[in-house]
């Protein structure tokens, strides 16, 4: 039985391994044992979709240059809730795979509540402290503080 430590942003997604020292000699130690890094919520819309519907002359309307059809309202809005839905599932499988008792996370704040609706209530029920905020970038050695 393992305790974990992720970190979560739209980005970036981290796990550590809390190491305990059996003999209590040192201090716990925090060892990373999955960083991922997702390079698409960096890209902007017209960088992911090329050809889309509207960006080409399509003739027609008084001036002879109209609007064009099927534009993409919502592609942003659809690209993160599936990335949100593929973190939980990220998770899910992590801490299933380590058979973690208990674990820890810490998700940007605008993706925590979903983040949590999208876990396996098995994994849900091992976690033992939530913190909506992005600690994504905190050194390692100041991220258990925030777990203790």
């Amino acid at each position: 039985m393992s305790e974990v430590i992720i970190t979560v942003d739209l980005g970036t997604m981290t796990a550590y391994e809390i190491v305990k020292d059996p003999w209590k000699v040192e201090s716990d130690r925090l060892e990373t044992i999955k960083s991922h890094v997702t390079i698409e919520p960096r890209l902007r819309a017209s960088d992911k979709f090329r050809d889309t519907a509207g960006r080409f002359y399509q003739g027609g309307g008084t001036s002879g240059i109209t609007a064009g059809v099927g534009e993409q309202h919502s592609v942003e809005l659809e690209a993160e809730r599936r990335l949100i839905k593929q973190i939980a599932e990220d998770i899910n499988t992590l801490i299933l795979d380590k058979d973690c008792d208990k674990w820890f996370l810490a998700a940007d704040r605008s993706i925590n509540d979903q983040i949590l609706e999208n876990l396996a209530p098995a994994v849900k029920a091992r976690l033992k402290k939530n913190v909506a905020a992005n600690l994504t970038k905190l050194d390692k050695s100041k991220l258990m503080s925030y777990f203790a």
